[in-house]
């Protein structure tokens, strides 16, 4: 009966409102009457068409309602319902027999003319504009506010900020009416973190293993110290999957939470403390494995890739990885041999007490032939320099390891965007074909380098160009040039240095990585010059006594141009030594022991022309290089930048005839300049690097590499001069590149501080070396424009004068860090700070702390 009475009295409301809004203007009795609406009028809603609101309302001319009567009441609450007007009225104009003239009266809700918000960085305002509906021209309504205000929160929460306050005000725009100046107030407070995580119920797994299954909900043990302490509900919920997971690695395929629940903790508001009660049930076992579908290979071969074997402890996660997932699972013997269809799903046909039965059911289909191979994207070489790369063509049985190996092949170009190589796969299992389409981004690895100063001997500077999408067969096209002709992918490079009127340096080379276009064959060809400048006698007794204990600087030059005017003068330019050199080589790709080797055969030759030039054993006089230069090595890196996996691994010999043995003249009674007019040596080198992924992500890697030199001799009293190792300090030849000696970094000591010397002669008398270093990096960016990484870095070695010498044991030590930065445009450029541990070459002094800085070469 009561809730009659109730029904009744909404009712009585509803009619006495609709007759309300009648009455204000027009009086009529309460009896009610049936009309014919004869016209309908708008007002207030400058923004909308009238039509449009009228059909709104859901009433039309010629309608018949009655009034007071529902179809009002209903025409009303449809405009309330869209929060668009802040008063909303349905008036009689007037009427005459049976027909009435209406007026629909509305009041707009304000427009927003500005938006302001306050208590955010940029990168949260960037990300809040977009998200919460608040724009600048839209109207501002209760739903629009209610709508930014739990999407600004629920933006703060995902990051850890669950008690975030967040305030709109608006202002009335005294400038423009109807609208408002809108203004989000943002108060994050404190991150929210976790307190304490309370376990229960846990025994074959200890509370810091499910801490560290665990990876976002972390507490303060000791364990988390490095870990994110900050709650996120969407990150919790995923590790308490990851608890599970974790239990299912040792067996326990039947855990799982009994309950969990987060309480704020009582003693700080901006923490929370976790409750999880855990049910571990039993530890299972493998006790058989019987494969079936399996025809290509036999079940012995199937239970040898697997490695799980009748005994072993039940891990769902491993099965799965030896499954699908490792790089040798079962499923890449089938997908490798084409069968892209391939699937297999291990089911438990039999759990008895704790031992499990695994029947692993295969699908091994039909061989999937790749039908079409289309490159997207690039649109800076000639489409079939990127088809050659590719170890995938139309016609072929599907391969995982070829798309993969393509992928490497595309990133060692270094005109794409390694981290966005990712292909799309598109099988038609009908036809039993497959589509593959290689996503690319392009980005210029043309590299500029320029530096200009003015120093003692006067202008000081370098310019080099490298272009790295070079096409010498389009000399003549001139629809190919950019600056250059391009389209090939060979590499053309020209580099000018100058140390005024001391130094001069030009070197060209050129590559071409397909010779003939058919097979990977590399052919190389380079010139450079040298040229350096000595000074008079009286330069040489200036600059002695400048520096002299009794004399200043201000003493011999009265003004600080002194010194350069002094060095301009005296240089005297007929004493010097010059170079002129060339070199061609020939690089081809093997077969065998894998595709990974190469073998690059490289002759060269080097003339050395001396006038009175005191530093070297040969002061007047040419010496003339001719060496055969021969390599095999072995590159499997996945990325020429930023290197994650794989290896290189060279062994070289670089040699010249032994002139010695086809002379009869006694080299011992010869002079310098005959004795090393034809320069002869055998030069051994051995390096290695390894790169090892430590984190699934495989951003944090570990570079191992391993060292060694040899420059050796045909005779005693005909070593050569040329061609030594000057080791120490960053490895850059800077200006002074010497006498072909090869420059060999060592951080945390001074450059060629290791290098040993005939304290007699000043000459270079490094001839063996050896190098060990552990180096671990993790990138801060890797987008297209800069790829940064941090490294730390162990690093020991040592440079002998002779082979008997040496000691692979006697080694400077040296630790550091370091960062790198890759700039498409510049290349390669670093700083390192290292601190030497040891002392140098009988020095009473360690060698500390050194800075160093990187160009063009990791160290």
């Amino acid at each position: 009966m009561e809730r009659r009475v109730n029904r009744f009295i909404n009712i009585l409301f509803l009619v006495l409102f609709s007759v309300g809004v009648f009455a204000q203007d027009i009086e009529y009795g309460m009896t009610r009457k049936t009309y014919e609406i004869a016209g309908i009028e708008v007002q207030g809603a400058e923004n909308y068409e009238d039509f449009v609101l009228i059909g709104f309302s859901g009433l039309a001319v010629g309608d018949k309602i009655d009034v007071p009567g529902s179809q009002i009441t209903k025409a009303i609450k449809r405009f309330w319902k869209q929060g668009l007007f802040s008063n909303v009225s349905i008036k009689a104009k007037k009427t005459e027999g049976n027909k009435i003239w209406l007026i629909i009266e509305l009041e707009q809700r304000p427009r927003i003319s500005e938006v302001r918000f306050e208590g955010l960085k940029k990168s949260e305002r960037e990300d809040i504009e977009i998200k919460c509906g608040i724009r600048q021209g839209s109207q501002m309504t209760p739903n629009v506010e209610d709508h930014a205000k739990t999407v600004i929160k629920k933006y703060f929460a995902e990051k850890g900020f669950h008690n975030a306050q967040v305030h709109i005000i608006q202002k009335p725009d005294e400038d423009h009416k109807g609208y408002v100046r809108v203004m989000v107030a943002v108060d994050k407070k404190a991150k929210t973190k976790v307190g304490k995580i309370y376990l229960t119920g846990n025994e074959a797994l200890t509370d810091v293993q499910i801490n560290k299954a665990m990876k976002k909900t972390n507490d303060n043990h000791i364990v988390n110290l490095f870990r994110t302490k900050k709650f996120v509900t969407a990150e919790y919920e995923k590790d308490k999957e990851a608890v599970i997971e974790k239990y299912n690695e040792y067996g326990y395929r039947d855990a799982y939470i009994v309950a969990d629940s987060v309480v704020p903790n009582p003693e700080n508001p901006d923490r929370v403390d976790v409750y999880m009660t855990i049910s571990e049930g039993d530890k299972y076992y493998v006790r058989s494995i019987k494969w079936v579908g399996n025809t290509i290979y036999p079940y012995e071969y199937l239970d040898a890739t697997l490695g799980i074997k009748p005994g072993d402890v039940y891990n769902l996660k491993t099965l799965n990885e030896r499954l699908q997932t490792d790089d040798d699972a079962v499923s890449k013997l089938y997908t490798d041999r084409g069968y892209l269809f391939f699937n297999v799903e291990p089911v438990e046909v039999n759990v008895e007490n704790d031992s499990i039965d695994f029947e692993m059911r295969m699908y091994e289909g039909k061989p999937a032939t790749i039908n079409e191979i289309n490159i997207v994207g690039n649109t800076r070489v000639y489409e079939h320099v990127v088809r050659r790369e590719l170890y995938t063509k139309p016609g072929q049985l599907y391969s995982q390891s070829d798309i993969m190996r393509s992928l490497r092949e595309l990133a060692q170009m270094g005109h794409f965007d390694q981290e966005k190589l990712v292909p799309d796969i598109q099988p038609d299992p009908e036809n039993g074909t497959v589509d593959i389409t290689y996503n690319l981004e392009t980005k210029s690895s043309d590299q500029v380098e320029f530096s200009l100063g003015w120093g003692a001997t006067g202008l000081t500077g370098s310019i080099g160009f490298k272009f790295t999408n070079f096409a010498i067969q389009n000399m003549f096209n001139k629809k190919a040039y950019r600056i250059l002709p391009q389209g090939e992918g060979q590499t053309f490079s020209i580099n000018l240095r100058t140390n005024g009127i001391y130094q001069t340096s030009v070197s060209l080379s050129f590559l071409e990585p397909w010779l003939g276009g058919k097979r990977p064959n590399q052919f190389s060809a380079s010139l450079f010059f040298y040229n350096q400048t000595g000074w008079s006698s009286r330069y040489q007794k200036a600059y002695q006594n400048l520096y002299n204990s009794y004399s200043s600087y201000y003493y011999y030059s009265g003004n600080s141009n002194y010194y350069q005017q002094l060095a301009e003068a005296e240089a005297d330019k007929d004493k010097f030594i010059r170079q002129f050199g060339a070199a061609v080589g020939y690089g081809k790709r093997l077969r065998w022991p894998d595709d990974y080797f190469t073998f690059y055969v490289e002759l060269s030759y080097t003339l050395f022309w001396m006038k009175d030039w005191p530093y070297l054993l040969i002061t007047n006089g040419m010496a003339h290089n001719l060496a055969l230069n021969l390599q095999l090595s072995r590159s499997s890196i996945d990325n020429p930048i930023y290197t994650r996996r794989g290896s290189q691994f060279t062994i070289g010999l670089k040699i010249t005839p032994p002139w010695s043995l086809f002379s009869n003249k006694d080299y011992s009674q010869l002079p310098a300049n005959e004795r090393y007019h034809l320069i002869e040596y055998h030069k051994w080198k051995l390096s290695g690097r390894v790169f090892t992924p430590l984190t699934r992500d495989s951003k944090l890697v570990l570079m191992t590499r391993a060292e060694f030199g040899y420059l050796g001799h045909f005779n005693k009293y005909a070593k050569s001069p040329f061609e030594t190792y000057y080791m120490g300090g960053d490895g850059m030849a800077g200006y002074s590149s010497g006498y072909s000696t090869e420059y060999v970094a060592l951080r945390g000591y001074s450059a060629g501080s290791l290098t040993p010397y005939d304290i007699s002669s000043g000459r270079n008398l490094g001839y063996v070396y050896n190098k060990f270093t552990m180096e671990l990096r993790y990138p801060i960016t890797l987008e297209q424009n800069a790829t940064i990484w941090a490294l730390g870095f162990l690093e020991a070695g040592n440079c002998f004068a002779d082979i008997r010498e040496f000691n692979p044991f006697n080694l400077k030590r040296s630790a550091g860090v370091g960062v790198r930065i890759f700039l498409p445009m510049f290349g390669l450029l670093g700083i390192d700070w290292g601190w030497g541990f040891d002392k140098i070459n009988g020095s009473k002094q360690y060698s500390g702390s050194q800075f160093h800085f990187v160009l063009g070469q990791d160290l």
